[in-house]
């Protein structure tokens, strides 16, 4: 069971084992999942329609973009920003999971609430990735923007984005979309958390299962989650990905209309009279998609390494007394 638990077997791991296991599993996670995430944020930056029955804009469904993008930009165009996505995905998992494993001992170490139950790991799972968003977020904005470029590509490589970002636009750009992003990550975070422990207590293994059988179950209770936390908190998702295109409209041009936002409140404004209430889930569908495997791989792998470490160090321990 993922988070600090006083009653599980062998020797407890340490804040960097859970680190370690967190990076790893988000290093898998990334290259699995990249597909999805440049189509979804393709569909959320896009101003016009979505509508396949009215088609206006450049994407208007999730084939015809696999389609469009394969063709004008190539296979790889699917993996783009994939070193800053996958730096943000190793920095993001190892703060994250040792938050959330150092907040829930703490939980049992310091107050009388178990440690285990879904409602402390919906606030730890909350605080943790609030935590791992302030670290990461100037890599999930620099993520943002390699996949949102088109050709000719506006930055070269992540050395040229870093220094042309800080010299045109300032230090403060890295963290452009941070408000929708807090706003959004507690909850879904804490959700995830949450109908992952409730999954996994629902869907207890009958006995002798073997390891590949807790894994699948791993890996539904994580696609589950990842689907009911996104649902909810979809549209700041979207927010924050406008706002972090913002002075970048240069490189969006040949995908359509580009819009300037003052802040979180004009963005959600300016959506609601352009777009409609259905514009904050542009690009839902593959981010549903890309939500359920993300984060059942994410659990499947984290528990996966945690595993691993563990029979590692009980092996060694062992071997010690021997």
């Amino acid at each position: 069971m993922v988070g600090y638990d006083p009653r599980a077997q062998g020797a407890p791991l340490t804040a960097e084992e859970a680190a370690l296991a967190g990076s790893a599993a988000g290093i898998v996670t990334r290259a699995l999942v990249s597909p999805f995430d440049v189509i979804k944020i393709r569909f959320q930056l896009q101003i016009e329609s979505l509508s396949s029955a009215r088609p206006v804009g450049k994407y208007w469904g999730l084939f015809q973009a696999s389609r469009c993008i394969h063709t004008e930009e190539g296979l790889s165009a699917f993996w783009k920003g994939h070193i800053p996505a996958q730096l943000l995905s190793i920095c993001y998992g190892a703060v994250q999971f040792a938050s959330f494993e150092c907040l829930t001992k703490v939980v049992h170490d310091m107050t009388p609430f178990d440690s285990q139950t879904s409602g402390m790991h919906f606030m730890c799972g909350g605080l943790a990735a609030c935590s791992a968003t302030v670290v990461c977020q100037p890599l999930d904005t620099l993520r943002t923007r390699f996949a949102a470029q088109g050709e000719p590509k506006m930055y070269n490589n992540l050395t040229h984005a870093v220094s042309t970002m800080w010299r045109t636009e300032g230090a403060l750009t890295f963290y452009r979309g941070l408000s929708p992003t807090l706003i959004a990550v507690f909850p879904y975070a804490g959700m995830q958390f949450f109908f992952y422990n409730i999954f996994k207590r629902i869907l207890t293994p009958p006995p002798l299962t073997g390891t590949s059988g807790e894994n699948i179950r791993s890996l539904v209770c994580g696609s589950g989650a990842g689907v009911i936390s996104k649902t909810i908190t979809y549209p700041f998702d979207l927010f924050k990905k406008r706002l972090q295109v913002g002075g970048f409209e240069e490189a969006r041009v040949q995908f359509g209309q580009v819009r300037h936002y003052r802040g979180l409140v004009d963005c959600v404004v300016q959506i609601t009279k352009e777009e409609g209430v259905q514009g904050f889930f542009k690009g839902f569908s593959p981010s549903l998609l890309k939500a359920a495997l993300s984060t059942g791989f994410t659990f499947f792998w984290y528990e996966f390494f945690l595993n691993m470490l563990r029979d590692l160090k009980d092996s060694q321990r062992v071997n010690g007394k021997t």
